[in-house]
């Protein structure tokens, strides 16, 4: 079973961006829009490239290396649906942030 993991206090991520953690063995991004945040698997699904450091907007992040665009909500890439990045649950514990991932594998 697994759990929620402590990340990054709230604040520590700028709007309209994401950053990179390590969560047991998976590298996820958590990503901050609408005061919101959101969490991937890091690894862009058309290539590899890290979604982290893609642009955040209209509830999407923009991966930097070929332009693929996933929804945070769910990860999918609306012009290439079969595409989807894995999403992890996000909650706000106090002034923490926390996600829960799966042991990969």
């Amino acid at each position: 079973m697994c759990q929620f993991v402590t990340v990054a206090k709230l604040g520590d991520i700028p709007e309209g961006r994401g950053r990179v953690f390590t969560v047991g063995e998976r590298r996820v991004a958590v990503f901050r829009d609408g005061g919101r945040y959101f969490a991937l698997d890091n690894a862009c699904p058309h290539m590899g490239a890290p979604l982290a450091t893609g642009d955040v907007r209209d509830g999407m992040v923009i991966c930097d290396r070929h332009l693929w665009g996933y929804r945070l909500s769910d990860g999918v890439c609306p012009e290439v649906p079969r595409l989807k990045a894995e999403t992890f649950e996000v909650r706000l514990e106090g002034e923490w942030i926390q996600v829960r991932v799966p042991a990969a594998g």
